[in-house]
């Protein structure tokens, strides 16, 4: 347990306070929410949904007309020249130095519907960039968890300690009267006094441990937390095995096979033919009369087919890679499955372990305590050392620690339990 503590302490990581503060209690759900909101990866949620929102609008602004402005100026070595000689005419020849200066504008009425899987590729791609923010947050509750547990562990620790003070100094009160009296000796008398300042001692470390802990807390949460701050208990109400996940994981899972899905629909769509009208004004020596070497103005407008025959090439290999990469997808999510699976059954070994555990510690702490009792008696009646009352309160104490660990271990089996299973009782 002092591993699992130290273990917390140093698991925190750099975030800034911020001025909201939690009032004098703070639950399990509550600090979930607030470290949820104040951990960084959450900013990654907006930036996502902006940068999908971003690409999509691009891509709807495929169908918007389409400009193109070319100009060129030539010269050629030779121009096309009509040698019949007609009687009472005759035809220039054209220029060697021709010009041209043409705008374009195209409106693409078809597809293949490449623009409308271009952009549900987009949402998609958002979507598992979105559940791989929320897997990282669901992560985060192992952390709060651990530092949260530790932290009750520690609280009900400095109870105890509290308790065997009190034991201590009934046993100073009655040994001081006796010295006094002349029926005991002074070294009984120290050792109890010893005995409290070691006692003491150890609240000072738990103290300083609990300190240590809540700070790391309060850095997930975005804040400081007051030393005096009480945390409250988890109840696990009805806790029952689970035979289902509902972990954030199946959903990543779920939509990275949704994806591969529309890349195959975006692949079939990449491989039908293109549709646009198409109209284009210029003006040039010569225009479009080619028999006339003056400059000129001049159009044509029509409809474009473009089929572009080499992505047949590929089309069954790019397929084949989808299936591939669907068929990574399944095997990650039967190795998610069984690892927790198999964590479900440690989780649920240990929650029989304790529960059995803690109904022994009930019996031991009752037979302790009737010893206890006893001791103190036997102390005041002088028939019994400080050293063998001293003995018999560290038993009773060291079974009350027992307890204390079976309960809080018993508590964290459950809640890590829920938290593998997807169902965390909040």
């Amino acid at each position: 347990m002092v591993k699992f503590i130290i273990s917390c302490f140093f698991a925190s990581l750099p975030m800034q306070f911020l001025s909201a503060q939690v009032n004098g209690q703070l639950s399990l759900t509550e600090a979930y929410a607030l470290a949820r909101e104040h951990y960084p990866v959450t900013q990654q949620s907006k930036l996502i949904e902006q940068t999908a929102a971003i690409n999509i609008s691009n891509l709807s602004r495929g169908f918007l007309p389409q400009v193109n402005l070319s100009a060129q100026a030539t010269y050629q070595s030779d121009v096309t020249k009509v040698s019949i000689p007609l009687p009472g005419f005759s035809i220039d020849p054209l220029s060697k130095d021709q010009y041209k200066v043409v705008a374009e504008v195209n409106q693409l009425i078809f597809d293949g519907g490449v623009l409308r899987q271009q952009k549900a590729m987009q949402q998609l791609n958002a979507d598992v960039e979105e559940q791989q923010v929320q897997v990282e947050l669901y992560q985060l509750k192992d952390r709060i968890n651990q530092i949260y547990l530790g932290i009750l562990y520690l609280d009900e620790q400095l109870k105890q300690v509290d308790l065997v003070k009190a034991d201590i100094q009934t046993g100073i009160k009655r040994v001081e009267a006796q010295v006094q009296n002349g029926v005991a000796f002074r070294s009984n008398l120290n050792v109890l006094k010893a005995e409290w300042l070691r006692a003491d001692q150890r609240n000072i470390e738990l103290q300083a441990t609990r300190k240590g802990l809540l700070a790391t807390l309060g850095l997930f949460l975005g804040q400081p937390l007051p030393e005096n701050i009480r945390l409250l208990t988890p109840r696990v109400e009805n806790f029952t095995l689970q035979t289902t996940f509902e972990r954030p994981e199946l959903r990543l899972f779920e939509k990275q096979s949704t994806l591969l899905s529309q890349q195959n629909k975006l692949i079939r769509s990449r491989n039908l033919p293109r549709a646009s009208l198409f109209f284009q004004s210029g003006y040039g020596r010569p225009g479009l009369n080619m028999l006339k070497n003056d400059f000129d103005f001049f159009y044509i407008g029509g409809v474009r087919l473009n089929w572009a025959l080499a992505n047949l090439y590929t089309k069954r290999k790019e397929k084949e890679l989808v299936t591939v990469n669907q068929k990574m997808v399944d095997i990650r999510k039967e190795t998610f499955l069984l690892n927790t699976h198999s964590q479900q059954l440690q989780q649920s070994a240990e929650v029989e372990k304790m529960q059995q555990l803690l109904a022994a510690d009930e019996g031991i702490i009752d037979l302790r305590e009737q010893v206890k009792n006893a001791a103190k008696a036997q102390l005041e009646n002088g028939v019994i050392t400080a050293n063998d009352y001293i003995r018999e309160v560290n038993a009773e104490d060291q079974a009350r620690q027992t307890r204390i660990t079976h309960q809080l271990q018993l508590l964290q089996a459950q809640i890590n339990y829920q938290t593998i299973s997807g169902k965390t009782n909040e």
